[in-house]
């Protein structure tokens, strides 16, 4: 079998094409987002509010309702609870995310657990991305063009934000609205994944490209663009090797990911660790001779 073989063959079913547009869909706009948790240190509330959609998308699906619409009214549940609990206790912010989001994606496990019916709601937990319809699919196209046009449009106001808030307040801008408004597109981008990880893995598209990004350059507007490639180029790959290796897809997208983390993370020419090492190793050589 030839490479192109290895390429084409995937393509001759209407299912995998699926897959591979939702796929990139949801790792473009994951990426895109992922480049302000990281500047901003938010890894822990994009963990938060991953997991804490679950009960929402569940109640959502029971009343009829958009699953979008459960995920953002329980992410900000989530994000109301652990100011009330920061706020009015003696708990710090970690422990604080780290119970609310754990009782609340505890209490979606339990949701699913008795919910009658005709389709398994498991996949919201583990992600079911070979089962995506065409209704699913245009569904998670909208959302996520939803979210990338917001993002790009307050691009300039989230990265001043997530560099210096006090600027940004004093020439007019609300840091309350801007962390508002990230955290709702962080709930709306969590419904985009879970068709395609689920909730246990949807943090991970949140963080590993905007972290690999960040590895690579010093510029956020160069992070905004290396990110989605790397994590478009990854999941693509994750999914071509969920094909052939008969493997859980959401799981391989993921572990490309994580592996093109690695590589950055010790190839990288100024921030990797090998990289760092031979430059001074260069350095030092120059100097002697």
């Amino acid at each position: 079998m030839t490479p192109l073989d290895y390429l084409l063959e995937p393509l001759q079913y209407d299912f995998m094409v699926r897959a591979l547009v939702t796929t990139v869909f949801a790792a473009v706009v994951c990426a895109v987002l992922s480049c302000w948790l990281v500047l901003l240190g938010w890894s822990l509330m994009g963990d938060a509010v991953s997991h804490a959609v679950l009960p929402g998308v569940v109640i959502a699906y029971i009343l009829g309702a958009p699953f979008a619409l459960g995920a953002v009214v329980f992410g900000f549940l989530a994000v109301a609870l652990i100011g009330v609990v920061r706020d009015t206790s003696r708990v710090k912010e970690d422990a604080a995310i780290g119970i609310v989001f754990t009782t609340l994606f505890a209490f979606g496990l339990v949701l699913v657990s008795v919910t009658p019916s005709q389709t398994d709601l498991n996949h919201i937990i583990f992600g079911n991305i070979l089962g995506v319809s065409a209704t699913d699919l245009i569904q998670i196209g909208v959302l996520a063009a939803v979210a990338l046009v917001v993002l790009v449009l307050k691009r300039r106001d989230l990265t001043l934000y997530a560099f210096d808030p006090i600027h940004a307040h004093a020439i007019g801008l609300s840091p309350r609205r801007l962390g508002a408004l990230l955290l709702g597109m962080l709930a709306l981008t969590a419904v985009v994944a879970l068709q395609v990880v689920g909730v246990i893995l949807v943090v991970a598209m949140l963080i590993i490209p905007g972290a690999t990004a960040y590895l690579l350059t010093d510029r956020s507007g160069r992070m905004l663009v290396i990110a989605p490639v790397v994590s478009a180029v990854c999941s693509v790959l994750g999914i071509y090797l969920s094909y052939w290796l008969d493997a859980a897809s959401g799981g391989l997208v993921v572990v490309v990911q994580g592996v093109a983390f690695a590589l950055v993370y010790l190839f990288s020419p100024r921030h990797g660790v090998l990289g760092r090492h031979l430059t001074a190793s260069r350095r030092r050589a120059a100097a002697v001779g």
